[in-house]
């Protein structure tokens, strides 16, 4: 059996500003991030599976320190087009945005990706550490990344099924999944243990 802790990268300046950040805009963790973090308790890992974006580097590197690290670039954050980096406050008069909104976030982002291919990116790095791991006989890994990343991960493989943005998730919180190799094999279907939240520090 192996566990997975899925955790999303402590915050960064864009997220205190409530800013699309995603796979364009390589930002490091701000002050507030890295102090959250340190006052978090984490269940432990033999290895640590990350995005390669700053944030979630620095994030695994302050709740695993000393534990090995291998990136992959499957698991970055969305490509928000137009809207990288970019509030609802200054979207507020883009008509593609107003467009996109409409959807209920189906139409692909201007300039950036559609959330199916991103979904399916995000869930070939998801298979491809989780045959890793299983393959080298880990039993307790974490893999460092992004809101996106999750929601992606998590509407593809959770056991029960629940839609896209019903695993929204707050910086610095988890999922904690069970993988049993059988079940993978026959079904690759992840069984959610847990949400670990810590309040509104």
């Amino acid at each position: 059996m192996l566990k997975i802790i899925l955790i999303r990268h402590g915050k960064t300046y864009g997220n205190t500003k409530g800013r699309y950040i995603g796979s364009r805009t390589d930002e490091p963790l701000c002050r507030e991030g890295r102090e959250s973090l340190q006052k978090r308790k984490y269940p432990k890992a033999e290895l640590v599976y990350v995005s390669p974006m700053k944030r979630c580097m620095e994030t695994a590197q302050c709740i695993y320190p000393g534990i090995s690290m291998e990136s992959n670039a499957f698991l970055k954050e969305c490509d928000f087009g137009l809207f990288e980096n970019k509030s609802y406050e200054e979207l507020s008069d883009c008509p593609e945005y107003q467009a996109w909104i409409d959807s209920n976030g189906t139409l692909p982002f201007p300039k950036g990706e559609s959330q199916e291919s991103f979904k399916k990116r995000c869930s070939r790095g998801f298979a491809q550490c989780v045959e890793q791991a299983l393959q080298r006989g880990i039993q307790q890994a974490a893999m460092v990344v992004h809101g996106g990343t999750i929601m992606s991960i998590l509407c593809a493989f959770a056991s029960p099924k629940g839609a896209y943005f019903q695993w929204q998730i707050g910086n610095g919180e988890y999922y904690e999944l069970t993988i049993e190799e059988e079940v993978w094999k026959k079904e690759q279907a992840v069984s959610l243990v847990k949400k670990g939240t810590f309040g509104n520090d």
